[in-house]
C-alpha cells in the first residue's frame, strides 16, 4: 500500500489586501480522489493545521466540476478539511509520494517553509515522487540538496504560467510570478501552448502539473511511478 501525504495552504488572502484566496479545492480533489481507495493511505497536513481557506472562486459556478463539487458536499471530506493535521506532525519517512496542492495561498506559506523543504528532500532521498501541481509548485522553489545546488536545478518542470496570472486577472496581486521564478532557480520550465489546457512534465520522480486542469493527469503520472 502506497502512502501519500498531500499538503495544503494555511494562508487566506492576499498579503496587504482583504482578497481572498487559499487552496483551488479542484486540485486536491481531482488528485485525492484518483488515489481514494484500499491500494492508498491518504493524509491531508495543511501549513498550521485546523482550517483549511478554500480560494471561494474555485467554488464559482464554471470552476466547480462533478467531482469536486461531490467531495464540497461530503460532510466528512469537508470536515477533514477543517480539522487539518499540521505540517509540523507528519513524518515524511513515511510516506511514498508528497503532493502538494495550489491556489494563490500557497504563494505566502510554500517558499519559506522549512518543514515543506525538509519532506521533499527526504521523501525524494528515499526514493519516492515528489509532485505538486499549478502554484503548488512553489513548494520547490528554495529546496536545496547537499551539494548546495537547487533541487529543480536543471530538472523539466511546469506551473502556473505567467500568461495564465494575467488571464487569471492575478497579476497585481502576487507576491511574484512562479514562471520567471522557476527559470531563475534554473529549472527547464516549459508549458502548454493554449493556457489553461492540461500539461503535466515528469523528470525522473518528479511530476508537475501547469494548472488547474492538471490534477488528474499529475495523479495518473504519480500512480505510473509507483507501479513501476
Amino acid at each position: 500500500m502506497a502512502k501519500i501525504m498531500i499538503v495544503d495552504t494555511s494562508y487566506d488572502h492576499f498579503e496587504g489586501t482583504t482578497k481572498s484566496t487559499g487552496l483551488w479545492l479542484g486540485e486536491l480533489v481531482h488528485f485525492y480522489d484518483h488515489f481514494n481507495n484500499s491500494d492508498h493511505h491518504i493524509d491531508v497536513f495543511s501549513i498550521q493545521g485546523g482550517h483549511t481557506p478554500i480560494d471561494p472562486v474555485s467554488l464559482g459556478r464554471l470552476m466547480l466540476d462533478k467531482v469536486t463539487k461531490q467531495y464540497y458536499q461530503d460532510e466528512q471530506f469537508m470536515t477533514m478539511l477543517a480539522n487539518s493535521k499540521p505540517l509540523s506532525e507528519a513524518v515524511p519517512e513515511h510516506y511514498d509520494v508528497i503532493y502538494f496542492t495550489g491556489g494563490h495561498g500557497v504563494m505566502f506559506d510554500f517558499p519559506e517553509n522549512n518543514a515543506i523543504q525538509q519532506a521533499i528532500k527526504t521523501i525524494y532521498k528515499q526514493g519516492g515522487i515528489v509532485s505538486a501541481v499549478c502554484h503548488g509548485v512553489s513548494a520547490l522553489l528554495n529546496v536545496t540538496m547537499d551539494s548546495g545546488k537547487y533541487f529543480i536545478d536543471g530538472k523539466h518542470v511546469t506551473g502556473f504560467s505567467n500568461t495564465e496570472e494575467i488571464l487569471a486577472n492575478r497579476n497585481n496581486l502576487v507576491p511574484f510570478k512562479l514562471e520567471s521564478e522557476l527559470k531563475k532557480h534554473h529549472a527547464r520550465y516549459s508549458k502548454a501552448l493554449v493556457p489553461f489546457r492540461p500539461y503535466v512534465k515528469v523528470d525522473n520522480r518528479l511530476v508537475t502539473g501547469q494548472n488547474p486542469q492538471s490534477p488528474k493527469q499529475v495523479a495518473e503520472a504519480v500512480e505510473q511511478l509507483l507501479n513501476k
